[in-house]
């Protein structure tokens, strides 16, 4: 049976009797079509449904963004139910000690949850598609691999750029030249500390990290860790011919307070057609990403992340520890901070682009 707006309006009104916690008048607002959507485009209680004439429900935040899409009755009414408990958690942590963020606020969603219906308590944890079971805790320093370096790197220190490659043999040093590297520095060996300690005729220390970079390999990435490549540098189909499969980039911009995280795999950026994917959309407790979508993975890692880890109140330290759940990826702390990571200035003249 399609899903009709008095049906939906019924099943909410049975899931959530006698739970104590939400009602009747926290089901999102029901649109039954675009236009009636678009003016209520930005209703301030978040989430509309819009439901299609064959019973499909999406779910929109703003007139560009879809949330979740289903025929599933019980999935609409969990997305609904996780979106009611999300605000109700919050102002409850808005009135927390401090007034600032909770540091249960998850949990506490997966309490609610867990009242209203068990399953739909699980299925939080999980924080993916239906049946999803939340992974094992990482047992482990939540900043000791990643996540370090979040805290810096919002402010573009060391670099504004980080930038991940993997892929069957892929080496820290060809992709290091396929980006624009001096081939002199590469072959020596040179570290961050020698390129600070050269003679560069007097230029300007700032001048100089501009047009430098690190890199390296961690595990089974190849890191990057820049400002800006040279002037033409587009690398993309290069690297494809070099055997590198996936790719995570991230950029910051202090300035304009825009902080973006990228995925390509196979040559194809992963996004769900949403486009740049800017960090700031990811609050506590609410999947960033589309559900049942390309990066419904992450939306897994992040609430990992956020029941491990309830402790770490930066948001972006949270995002770059997901980001090391979900992909593996991690930074020599060490070997950056004792600026012994490898390091190289961009060369003059054309990169070698293999």
């Amino acid at each position: 049976m399609p899903t009709t707006k008095p049906l939906l309006e019924r099943a909410w009104r049975e899931a959530v009797a006698g739970s104590g916690l939400i009602d009747d008048a926290m089901l999102p607002p029901i649109r039954t079509s675009g236009d009636q959507y678009a003016q209520l485009a930005w209703d301030p209680r978040g989430m509309v449904l819009v439901l299609d004439e064959d019973g499909t429900v999406h779910g929109r935040r703003g007139p560009h963004r879809e949330v979740f899409a289903t025929q599933d009755l019980d999935e609409v009414l969990y997305f609904a139910a996780e979106e009611a408990v999300r605000d109700l958690a919050g102002q409850v942590a808005a009135r927390s000690a401090g007034h600032g963020p909770a540091t249960d606020l998850v949990a506490a969603q997966a309490e609610m949850l867990d009242r209203i219906s068990p399953a739909w308590g699980s299925r939080f944890r999980g924080g993916g598609p239906k049946g999803a079971k939340a992974a094992p805790p990482c047992g482990r320093d939540p900043l000791e691999n990643l996540a370090w370096i979040a805290g810096a790197w919002r402010e573009q220190d060391p670099y504004t750029n980080l930038e991940f490659f993997r892929g069957e043999g892929v080496s820290a040093e060809r992709v290091a030249l396929l980006h624009g590297a001096d081939p002199g520095q590469v072959a020596a060996g040179t570290s961050l500390s020698d390129l600070r300690e050269m003679d560069h005729g007097g230029r300007d220390a700032w001048d100089v990290q501009w047009e430098s970079f690190c890199f390296g390999q961690a595990g089974d990435w190849v890191f990057l860790m820049y400002h800006e490549t040279p002037p033409g540098v587009r690398p993309d189909e290069a690297l494809s011919r070099l055997g590198v499969t996936e790719a995570v980039r991230l950029s910051a911009c202090a300035a304009k307070g825009i902080h973006t995280f990228g995925y390509t795999r196979d040559g194809r950026r992963v996004d769900d057609g949403w486009g740049v994917l800017e960090l700031m959309r990811y609050e506590r407790g609410r999947a960033p990403y589309r559900r049942g979508g390309q990066l419904d993975f992450l939306n897994q890692a992040l609430r990992r992340a956020e029941l491990d880890h309830p402790e770490l109140t930066d948001g972006f330290e949270l995002y770059f520890h997901a980001l090391e759940i979900a992909f593996g990826l991690r930074l020599p702390h060490r070997d950056i901070e004792e600026e012994r990571v490898r390091a190289a200035q961009w060369a003059r003249g054309n990169p070698v682009l293999g």
